[in-house]
């Protein structure tokens, strides 16, 4: 009989070479030989080995099971992941509280785009009638996706690329995968976050610059906000910024156009897209913005450097403060005259448009990029969870609060609208639009006609830059926790890699604070994380459902909250999340067009580039594959067999230690007697 009170103790007993014993494996798919030293890391009868197959050959605490002991954090499957170096037992860092784990995630899928983009897709297709696909859409394809990364994070207790090497070792390329995906958007989203804070500052002031004509930026086109025409007033495209349009009033006399005040202060003032033609003429940077963009990043690394221990806490304002400022704007623009009409547009439903395909594709499209699975963010975070935390429940709130977080965004955004169409006399349709030129021109525009301008836009901006920054904050930890699991001395030297890290961030960052940094700016965010980010979550469904096995993964669900999945989640893993990509992927490409602003159309090098970019990440999975199967000794059906085993999921016999798929029990070598 054995006594394992001492974590460690368990975990020596443990470390012992595998070896088959079974004679009737010795057949072509037994792993012996070469193959069993490779499982052994190296060491034909003792663990000595130095490469990831070390880990192989022992299990670690959390497969013993410890029930009544909920203080022993797991440690499951081997730790062979960690850049060569074994799982030495030491507990990992945990969430302080449930709620800071909570805000951490809301805080990351509740982003821009739940303000931005959102409630103009419901306005576009259909109005209420959108919600069916949208429902239908969240129901089948993304919260399972997102289920599935949470559970993934918090029973494996490690980042993307070490979780995805020792869930299924072929597909270890998907870690590194997300990671450079993930590296690539912080490129830009930072940006964005600089502009929100740029114009915050720009707030404190008498009188609103983009509220009238008199600036040296303006030209003889700008209007002020209402400015209409007695013959016609139109809104036309002037931008586009991430699939949407920067929205200026323009009115026509004799084939004159006229610009609204607020569009030239972001286009001619903040952009300054007037003293660039295109991506190859990138211009002087603007200081103004490089100085918000080291501030962004600042705050990012203040917030981080010390792990979920500070970013914990600070997502405590970042998460918390849009829903305070979203209640407070949504009072404030019932009350305001015309909202009814714009609140209006926004439900009205549609019913006829739910046939159209691409309906469904912006539905399918919007739910994905918004809860985010597949950025191994859900993942990083959920691993820093208590193995038995009930992940299912927390899937469940966090996606539904941010899908509802979308929809009442939808009154703020509409009921503001309402009120400017309103006021200058144009119908919704002309002031309606979506992206940053909602947040950063209409959107502005309109709360400086209020009582009580500079109040409004303080708080507005201050929302916008909040939730970027627990997007940011999340993007950022899962490249950071990736890289520290899967190489520890990342991890030892925290502070210092974060510092490397946002310092070259913010060096790349610089070429977006150009005069036409736009150009480069809207680049990155077409190729970085578009189709690549969709095939990588395509081959995670694949390998989680078809590699590793729902009934693998549902068992592990099942040892740590009690209860497995049910028949409706092991359908959608399987069957209906792949098919979701692929339709996502399949419509897309088919409706793919080469990059293009306005009249500008990018020069055949730029789309290469970023092709490039996009290709990168997505070819670190055949990269890592080809690879494996190089360096794993054995026949190539052995090779496979050894690639698509995860690390835990072997039964073997070790020195009298009997090792299953979920469990560990000690048993004497002689008797067979289970202890």
């Amino acid at each position: 009989m054995f006594e394992l009170d001492d974590p460690r103790e368990k975990l020596r007993l443990l470390e012992t070479p595998v070896k088959c014993t079974d004679s009737s494996k010795s057949g072509s798919d037994s792993i012996e030989g070469d193959a069993l030293k490779e499982l052994n890391g190296g060491a034909e009868n003792g663990v000595g080995g130095d490469s990831e197959g070390t880990a192989l050959a022992m299990t670690t605490i959390g497969q013993i099971k410890a029930k009544g002991r909920p203080g022993l954090l797991p440690r499951n499957g081997a730790g062979g992941g960690g850049g060569g170096e074994l799982d030495d037992g030491e507990e990992r860092e945990t969430w302080s509280g449930k709620v800071d784990f909570l805000l951490s995630v809301i805080g990351f899928a509740v982003d821009l785009a739940n303000v931005w983009r959102f409630p103009y897709l419901c306005y576009k297709n259909g109005g209420g009638a959108f919600l069916i696909p949208y429902g239908i859409m969240l129901v089948v394809g993304g919260i399972p996706l997102f289920y599935m990364e949470l559970a993934l994070g918090q029973f494996n207790r490690k980042g993307a690329i070490t979780c995805w090497g020792r869930l299924v070792p072929l597909f270890k390329g998907i870690g590194y995968a997300v990671v450079l995906i993930a590296f690539y958007v912080d490129f830009y989203y930072n940006v964005i976050i600089a502009w929100s804070l740029r114009f915050f500052f720009a707030s404190f002031t008498d009188s609103l610059p983009w509220t009238h004509c008199s600036n040296a930026w303006n030209t003889v086109e700008c209007k002020p906000f209402g400015y209409i025409n007695s013959t016609a007033a139109t809104v036309v495209n002037r931008t586009g910024v991430l699939a949407a349009n920067v929205t200026s009033t323009v009115s026509t006399i004799n084939d004159t156009k006229f610009a609204s005040a607020a569009s030239e202060y972001f286009n001619r003032y903040i952009l300054e897209l007037d003293k660039s033609e295109g991506i190859h003429d990138l211009g002087a940077i603007k200081w103004d913005m490089a100085l918000c963009l080291l501030a962004v990043y600042l705050i990012c690394y203040f917030s981080l450097w010390k792990g979920i221990s500070t970013s914990g806490k600070v997502v405590w304002f970042t998460a918390l403060f849009p829903y305070a400022v979203l209640l407070i704007l949504l009072v404030r623009g019932i009350t305001l005259p015309g909202s009814a009409e714009g609140i209006l547009y926004y439900l009205r439903p549609n019913f006829d448009v739910i046939y159209n395909a691409e309906v469904w594709v912006d539905a399918a499209t919007q739910v994905f990029f918004s809860l985010g699975p597949g950025f191994g963010v859900l993942l990083a975070y959920a691993s820093y969870n208590k193995y038995h935390n009930n992940v299912y429940k927390d899937a469940l709130l966090t996606s539904l609060i941010n899908s509802a977080t979308s929809f009442i965004a939808g009154f703020v955004i509409f009921s503001v609208l309402g009120y400017m169409a309103h006021a200058s006399g144009q119908s919704i349709q002309d002031v309606a639009t979506e992206g940053p030129g909602l947040v950063f021109v209409v959107y502005p525009a309109a709360i400086a006609t209020m009582p009580g301008s500079i109040f409004w836009a303080l708080i507005f901006f201050m929302m916008l830059l909040t939730l970027g920054l627990d997007s940011s904050f999340g993007g950022s930890e899962a490249i950071i926790t990736a890289l520290s699991d899967e190489f520890p001395k990342i991890g030892r030297n925290r502070e210092i890699f974060v510092a490397v890290l946002f310092s070259l961030y913010f060096v790349v960052g610089l070429a977006s604070c150009t005069q036409g940094g736009f150009y480069f700016f809207q680049l990155l965010d077409r190729y970085a994380a578009g189709y690549s980010i969709l095939i990588a979550v395509f081959f995670e469904a694949i390998a989680v459902s078809w590699i590793y096995g729902t009934e693998r993964f549902c068992n592990d669900i099942k040892d740590m909250i009690g209860f497995a999945p049910g028949i409706y989640w092991r359908v959608c893993w399987k069957f209906v999340a792949p098919l979701f990509l692929l339709f996502i992927i399949i419509y897309g490409l088919i409706g793919h067009e080469p990059l293009s602003y306005e009249d500008y159309v990018y020069p055949s090098w730029a789309n290469v580039l970023g092709w490039c970019i996009a290709g990168s990440s997505m070819i670190m999975i055949p990269l890592m594959a080809s690879y494996k199967l190089i360096v794993t000794p054995g026949s190539l059906r052995q090779r496979f067999k050894i690639l698509t085993t995860p690390w835990r999921d072997q039964q073997m016999a070790v020195n009298g230690v009997s090792i299953e798929p979920a469990q560990v029990r000690l048993t004497h070598s002689d008797e067979g007697e289970e202890v």
